[in-house]
């Protein structure tokens, strides 16, 4: 039975945007948790992951604070954004997809920023999950920002780029106080990135009609700006200087797979590498990817496929008998 659903969803107190999409609703359910925060891959899903639908049933959910759920909840502008908020709210839309189409679990799926609002929903509530796969693997924050920031100072240099040598020496060491700091060295590292990576497509990022208007575009951009401040304070004591997923324990009762890209100078496979080999699970591996960064490309994007399909489906459990959807 195929499905093809979306709607605002009560959640945590508040409606939250989730669609659901499958050519067979006995296949297994992936829960797609997307990075930013603030940045919902919703309006990209079928450009991106598309041809997915029809091994897997994939459930994408706007976060709070972002897409279409800030734009149903403007009153949350005024609330504080915290990670234990946000994984409640996503184990929540879990529960919601395992009841919506009657399953004992799903697989998790998280990005960036996703990937450590994920562990903290595995933790949270791991019985709802059957295998997790991440990629560009957050973990802890001063871990992360002094190895971007060593390694993008490095690069510079040997590049003779004095523009960009200058502004990471302005910002100094993290941790950081400055709001914008943050955003000025992800700038650098991107234009760093492209130089050793495959480019994604631009088709990638047009975005079907539901979500090409100026409201919804207008409404994105609030939410990001929103979630970004959200995320790094006023004085560098957002929700990104309370991360640390190795603090809440680095044992897991489901199978942990890890994709990283090599040349990802946000998270970079050092820090990624040392977290996984702390990992204790059922079954975990760890894939290092040529021409990869952090954000997304055709690359990163097939083997994320592959993963799930020959890695992680034989080893989920999952019901296979009539599937009956539930209200």
């Amino acid at each position: 039975m195929k499905i093809s659903e979306e709607g605002f969803v009560p959640i945590d107190g508040i409606e939250q945007w989730v669609t659901i999409r499958g050519a067979n609703c006995a296949n297994p359910v992936v829960l797609m948790v997307h990075g930013g925060p603030g940045n919902p891959s919703t309006p990209f899903a079928e450009n991106l992951y598309g041809p997915w639908e029809k091994d897997f049933t994939l459930v994408q959910w706007d976060q709070r604070g972002s897409g279409k759920t800030f734009a149903q909840n403007p009153d949350t502008a005024t609330s504080p954004l915290t990670m234990a908020l946000m994984a409640r709210d996503g184990v929540e839309v879990a529960a919601y997809a395992t009841h919506r189409l009657g399953k004992r679990q799903v697989i998790l799926f998280g990005g960036s920023w996703g990937s450590a609002l994920a562990i903290n929903m595995l933790k949270l509530q791991p019985k709802l999950f059957s295998a997790y796969q991440g990629t560009s693997q957050l973990v802890e924050y001063r871990a992360n920002q002094n190895a971007t920031y060593k390694r993008t100072l490095e690069l510079t240099r040997a590049a003779g780029d004095k523009e960009a040598v200058a502004s990471l020496e302005a910002l100094g060491a993290p941790p950081w106080k400055n709001p914008r700091a943050f955003g000025i060295v992800r700038r650098i590292t991107r234009r760093y990135e492209a130089k050793t990576t495959q480019p994604a497509p631009d088709t990638w990022w047009n975005s079907p009609s539901p979500y090409d208007t100026a409201a919804y575009k207008t409404a994105y951009s609030a939410g990001e700006d929103y979630s970004y401040m959200q995320f790094v304070g006023m004085k560098g004591d957002g929700m990104l200087s309370r991360i640390d997923l190795p603090a809440l324990g680095t044992t897991f009762p489901m199978p942990v797979f890890i994709i990283q890209g090599k040349e990802d100078l946000l998270t970079m496979p050092s820090v990624t590498r040392a977290y996984f080999d702390r990992i204790k699970a059922p079954t975990k591996k760890y894939i290092l990817l040529d021409k990869v960064g952090h954000d997304p490309n055709p690359l990163m994007v097939d083997a994320q496929f592959r993963v799930l399909k020959t890695q992680i489906e034989p080893l989920v459990q999952d019901y296979r008998g009539q599937v009956h959807l539930r209200p």
